[in-house]
């Protein structure tokens, strides 16, 4: 590989934060001392813990960090959607998304970028793929997770093993050719319909095996309602992939010739 691979100080991560004020800096620093000089934007809903102010002082102390403050919790979806139009208009070659509880570890987050590099238009931190792993979950959010994924590639056909993850990295044309604005999803499902879209657009996806470790400080985002809004949003990317138009021509195709024969 060469020194100076193509994505050194073209990559911007996005972390969306609520209340992780135990986790940020130190997060932010172990990703600015990666290689490469990744930039960082933290896009905090008005953590009621001060995650926000620990963010400003982290910008006002390294021009490579910049934050989004948002009125509240407004969901994560939105989040990387603020974020990918930061990036957007500041002419970022590679936006890579991440969470702020270190389940994804900052180590890892060069493989996704390199693999990006050789061609591949998104590249995800799968649990799913052989390396990959999961550390330290549950076993109720195991089986949701497994489930998800198991339900997206059956009803879906997305083919990316681990589609719920968040641990990504995305050209820049990728998110300038995708329709923003179609998706629906503000949770977690978001990552669901990104994937799905992406491979209805015809991008190259790849997967690097990750260690997904469970959160050790903090609290859980994941609630009840996203599950519930996880499993509409695959009903719902059904049946608009359903051919409906090619559907109802072959109906009406089949009617005609009744008619004649009547």
């Amino acid at each position: 590989m060469a020194n100076s691979p193509d994505w050194h100080g073209q990559a911007l991560v996005i972390v969306p934060t609520y209340n992780e004020k135990e986790n940020l800096a130190r997060l932010v620093a172990q990703l600015r001392a990666l290689p490469g000089d990744v930039h960082v934007l933290i896009v905090d809903d008005n953590s009621p813990d001060g995650t926000g102010a620990i963010a400003d002082g982290l910008a006002q102390a390294d021009p490579g960090v910049q934050v989004l403050h948002r009125a509240g919790k407004l969901g994560l979806g939105t989040a990387y959607k603020a974020g990918f139009a930061y990036g957007l208009q500041r002419s970022y070659g590679y936006l890579c998304t991440m969470d702020a509880d270190f389940s994804h570890s900052p180590a890892s987050l060069p493989s996704l970028l390199d693999r990006a590099a050789e061609g591949y238009d998104l590249v995800v931190g799968s649990r799913y793929v052989p390396g990959g792993q999961v550390v330290g979950s549950t076993a109720p959010r195991k089986l949701i997770s497994y489930g998800a994924n198991w339900l997206a590639h059956k009803v879906l056909g997305v083919a990316v093993r681990d589609c719920t993850a968040g641990f990504r990295c995305y050209r820049r044309q990728v998110l300038e050719t995708i329709d923003l604005e179609r998706i629906f999803s503000s949770g977690y499902s978001f990552l669901i319909e990104m994937a799905f879209y992406c491979q209805q657009a015809g991008f190259r996806i790849g997967e690097v095996p990750i260690t997904f470790v469970n959160r050790t400080e903090g609290a859980s985002k994941i609630s009840k309602r996203e599950i519930y809004k996880a499993f509409y949003t695959l009903l719902r990317l059904r049946t608009q992939a359903l051919p409906w138009e090619r559907m109802e021509a072959w109906a009406r195709r089949s009617s005609q010739g009744v008619r004649k024969e009547l």
